[in-house]
């Protein structure tokens, strides 16, 4: 025994090996029955096992570590407290042993030792340190050396399985947390343990106790007392696990927490880490995901600070003479600590972009494929599997070289194939998926097909993978089923509206829904289109109707929903209506709160301090939604309520029908079509003739590539001539020949509601049309025409209210400036109109006092200027004192319900910008509608000064004259205007787009 404990002082093998004869005769000793007072059975054990384990330490050698466990085993049988020995002795002993015998597994260092047993050893281990942490101890260094070996072979297995880790671990570590609470080892595992849970379950609950055990690590963490050897550990698996979090679920609250805690790690780290850069590089990715996905930075300065360095791709040559030296050995093929290495390194390669580079990371990336052919099926294998097929791909983006993209498709489906892929199945459906959809692009591989179709449904209904990201392959999957004829189109169809909708659940202000809309163009200003195209080929018009319904508008929808009269509620439960009621004011308030292009969140590194605002809008606004979908779902319970805030039916639909026909244009590359809605007939369609498509897109590009001349120019007179006469024979002839079959006589009030490119072309105004009249004659002649951005918003228009017949007072808004010298006769005009009018001009126009006074008058007239903000529709605004703007989004905050019309005299009031979605009508005539008003005179551009006064003047005279009888003034607008429009066209010298200019929108 003094030999064995002179080699532990002094490291001298040879003592050491000089005990064991000593060990083997003392034991013969100990057993003889003659002997007395020489050595016991148990100190004699105890010791070779220490010395045993000790030995194999040393030597690597396998058979040692056997015999030490084997004698511990036999001790803990043994009554041993007489001889001097604890039974926490031996405990503490073999929690060594085994520990060791972990290491050596996950090393690959011991041949002979099966790496599956790793698991039970740790199993082992648990039961014998709980064991030891309900003993007590005057000593309790022993206790917690024990423990940190515990906890280190939970890490080591959890680095090299990622298996779940069973309920007897997860308890005896949470218990030396509560003990222990100085014991880093216990803490970082405990993490771990919890955060590879959250990579099975996904649930928030494991993420909150992980970070709850990091943040305590944390703050108890003084480096003076107790130096925290994990203390860079915790903070990049906080940086890992709150990315993980984030790419699961896509709230962008959670995209905070990320940001946060890499700041945090890259704040612990040394300038001279090497990993810095590669901290840098993940915030960066981080901090443009925030914009891409938000429209959100926090400040220039931070932005550019964060922004990766230079990228280097890492030195080949060491890389390959391990790979070289690694397969010079027949078993094992790879350590676990040079996988980790080649991970590293094949897990950044992805950012090469120069070409040079990418031909000698392709040969380490195929030299390192060779080599893991056959290996187990183990996390770091398979994540190198991974990284190496990625690479692949992006390799084929840069090279075009296709023989590339096969190999990351064979990559991708070995990996698929191994039985523990589970942990990254959704990320390598996804990129199988994009590597397929590559090569089909490219060689229409018909093969390929029956596995794509396969493919698509599992990364849609994936709920590990942010909604965005599905939403994104739902669409990839409608385009390619419908080229291909394939029966799972409708289905595609279905989810991919769904998604869409849902993806705007992310985005907290209207402002940000906005420019998720925008990043996700390509697919929104498509899908309901192509959707509704397909319900028409196959003869569904109904449902082609509510399809084009749910998926336009998607903004207004939202907000609509929130001034959802409860009145239907009160009569079931009054209380469930005042609180339903209540939440959905709190959520618009929020949803309409303003949403600066930059948000100053608190940038620091530490975790728990206030969150920035952008964090916090988000995390109020998903909690009262939670609220409110709860309720929903209690208000759907009640007979009679099951479709309460559902998508509108057709029934409920058609009665935007009730005045008259809705003509739909729907613009789709698959098919365009114009359907008639009609009250109480079914929907009428018109087929639309084959060069449709493409027409209409040319005549929208011809008006906007003549608008850069100059609205007052010849040549944009000429286009704007030509558009008009072409539009005519595109649409207006064959709608005109229908509404004459379905018996819908001339000067009855139609309405248009026209997507994607129809919503910039004047369809009012479509001519001229051939005629015995010695006048021209356009298609407002034949039909008083108005413009509805949805049906819903029609409906809301037309809504039942008080008829009133009395005169309605006007609120005059006039703010004229230089440019507007003819203004003042406009308004001059609209104060002796014969009714009661309140004039806002000068300094009593402003914002707030426009918006106070609306709400006691029936009729407003703006007369100022109307300004666009490329990009930002919610900063439309109308100038008033001093350059004060009276913003859409300030509009469509006010309830006015005593609003009937509005004349808005100022430009741009109807006009959308190339930055924005057609088909969300985002523009200061639809706010102004959506604030109360039931009918509205817009403008589709900018206005010329004299005609104000001249349209005012006509327009007031038919609105109020005696013909009219029993008819509310507001529903006399439409007609009112296009009698006007006939005057202003009827004068000399009059340039086609100053009456083609003004419209009319709503009831």
């Amino acid at each position: 025994m003094k030999l064995y404990r002179r080699s532990l002082l002094s490291g001298d093998e040879q003592d050491l090996e000089m005990s064991f004869p000593q060990y083997t005769h003392a034991i013969f000793l100990s057993f003889h029955p003659s002997t007395k007072g020489g050595p016991n059975h148990v100190s004699v054990f105890y010791f070779l096992a220490c010395a045993l384990t000790f030995r194999s330490l040393k030597s690597k050698h396998s058979s040692h570590l056997g015999y030490a466990i084997k004698y511990l085993y036999y001790l803990r049988g043994q009554s041993s407290e007489a001889f001097g020995i604890t039974r926490n002795d031996v405990t503490i002993a073999l929690v060594r042993a085994l520990a060791l015998q972990i290491d050596f597994r996950v090393l690959q260092l011991l041949a002979d030792l099966r790496p599956g047993n790793a698991r039970q050893d740790v199993e082992e281990m648990a039961v014998l340190c709980r064991e030891l942490l309900s003993s007590s101890l005057s000593e309790p260094d022993p206790v917690n050396e024990a423990v940190a070996r515990f906890a280190g072979a939970v890490s080591t297995t959890l680095v090299d399985s990622w298996d779940q880790p069973s309920q007897q671990v997860i308890e005896c570590l949470c218990e030396a947390n509560l003990h222990l609470p100085h014991l880093h080892a216990a803490s970082f595992a405990l993490c771990q343990v919890f955060a590879v849970r959250f990579h099975t379950t996904k649930l928030n609950g494991d993420y909150e106790k992980a970070m709850s055990v990091l943040d305590k690590a944390l703050i108890l963490h003084s480096p003076a007392e107790s130096p925290n050897p994990f203390l860079g550990e915790m903070f990049r698996l906080a940086a890992w696990l709150a990315g993980n979090r984030f790419n699961s679920y896509g709230y962008p609250e959670y995209l905070e927490d990320a940001i946060s805690c890499t700041r945090a790690y890259l704040g612990s780290t040394s300038l001279e880490d090497p990993k810095g850069s590669e901290i840098i590089h993940s915030l960066f990715k981080l901090e443009r995901t925030r914009f891409d996905d938000f429209g959100v930075t926090n400040g220039p300065q931070n932005m550019h600070s964060s922004s990766p360095e230079a990228f280097y791709p890492p030195p080949f040559a060491h890389l390959v003479t391990s790979l070289v030296a690694s397969n010079a050995v027949m078993s094992p093929p790879m350590s676990a600590v040079d996988g980790i290495r080649h991970f590293d390194a094949i897990n950044t390669l992805d950012r090469i972009t120069d070409k040079s580079d990418i031909e000698e990371a392709v040969k380490y990336c195929q030299l390192l494929l060779a080599l893991l052919h056959g290996c187990p099926d183990d996390v770091l294998t398979i994540n190198i599997l991974g990284a190496s097929g990625r690479f692949l791909h992006h390799t084929f983006m840069i090279t075009k070289k296709h023989e590339y993209l096969d190999e990351s498709i064979v990559v991708f489906r070995h990996i698929l194939k191994m039985p523990r892929v589970q942990w990254t199945h959704s990320e390598l459906v996804r990129r199988l998926l994009s590597s397929l959809m590559s090569r089909f692009r490219l060689f229409g591989t018909r093969e390929d097909v029956g596995e794509l179709m396969q493919l698509f449904p599992i990364a849609v209904k994936d709920p590990s993978t942010k909604i965005a990201g599905r939403f994104k392959v739902s669409v990839q999957w409608s385009q390619f089923a419908r080229a291909l004829g394939h029966p799972s189109i409708s289905i595609a169809y279905k989810s991919a509206i769904s998604l869409m909708q849902d993806s705007l659940a992310f985005a907290p202000t209207l402002d940000i829904q906005h420019f998720r809309l925008v990043a996700m163009r390509d697919c929104i200003e498509i899908l309901p289109l192509a959707d509704a195209s397909y319900q028409i080929n196959i003869g569904q018009l109904k449902t082609a109707i509510e399809i084009l319904e749910q998926g336009r508008g998607l903004l207004w929808s939202e907000i609509r929903g929130l001034r959802s009269s409860a009145d239907r509620l009160r009569g079931i439960d009054s209380r469930l209506a005042e609180k339903f009621t209540a939440l959905d004011r709190e959520l618009e308030v929020l949803t309409m709160s303003g949403s600066p292009s930059v948000w100053m969140n608190n940038g620091g590194v530490n975790r728990g301090e206030e969150m920035g605002p952008f964090s916090h809008i988000a995390m109020k606004k998903r909690k009262l939604e939670d609220e409110r979908n709860s309720l929903l779902v209690q208000i759907r319970s009640f007979p009679g309520s099951g479709n309460f805030l559902m998508p509108p039916s057709f029934d409920t639909l058609r009665s935007a029908a009730t005045h008259g026909p809705v003509i739909i244009i729907n613009y789709n590359e698959w098919r365009s079509d114009i359907i008639i809605l009609l009250k109480d007939s079914p929907p009428s369609l018109i087929t639309t003739a084959d060069n449709f498509y493409d027409c209409a897109r040319e005549l929208k590009d011809q008006l906007l590539e003549a608008r850069k001349e100059g609205l007052d120019s010849k040549e944009y007179e000429d286009a704007l001539t030509s558009v008009l006469k072409t539009l005519h024979e595109l649409v207006g002839r064959p709608v005109v020949q229908r509404l004459h079959e379905l018996n819908v006589p001339e000067q009855s009030r139609i309405w248009w509601c026209p997507t994607s490119v129809f919503c910039s072309l004047p369809l009012h105004a479509m001519g001229p049309i051939r005629s015995d009249s010695p006048h021209k004659l356009y298609f407002s002649d034949l039909y008083i025409t108005s413009y509805t951005p949805t049906l819903s918003a029609l409906i809301d228009s037309c809504k039942a209210s008080s008829r009133s017949l009395e005169k309605p007072s006007i609120l005059l808004v006039a703010q004229p400036d230089e440019s507007m010298l003819q203004a003042w006769k406009e308004i001059s005009l609209i104060r002796r109109l014969n009714t009661a009018v309140t004039t806002l001009v000068s300094k009593r126009a402003t914002p707030s006092v426009v918006m106070e006074r609306l709400k006691d008058h029936r009729f407003a007239h703006f007369t100022c200027h109307g300004i666009l903000e490329a990009g930002r529709p919610f900063d439309a605004s109308f100038k008033l004192y001093q350059g004060q703007r009276l913003t859409l989004l300030e509009i469509i905050r006010s309830r006015l319900p005593s609003a009937k019309f509005a004349f808005l005299s100022a430009c741009h009031t109807t006009e959308l910008t190339e930055e924005s979605i057609a088909d969300e009508g985002l523009h200061l005539s639809a706010a102004v509608q959506y604030s109360g008003f039931r009918s509205i005179v817009g403008t589709m551009w900018a206005i010329a000064d004299i005609d104000g006064q001249v349209l005012a003047k006509h327009f007031y005279a038919s609105v109020f004259s005696e013909k009219w009888e029993g008819v509310p003034y507001y529903e006399r607008t439409a007609e009112a205007l296009r009698d006007a429009v006939q005057e202003l066209r009827r004068r000399k010298k009059v340039a086609t787009e100053r009456w083609v200019n003004f419209v009319h929108y709503g009831a």
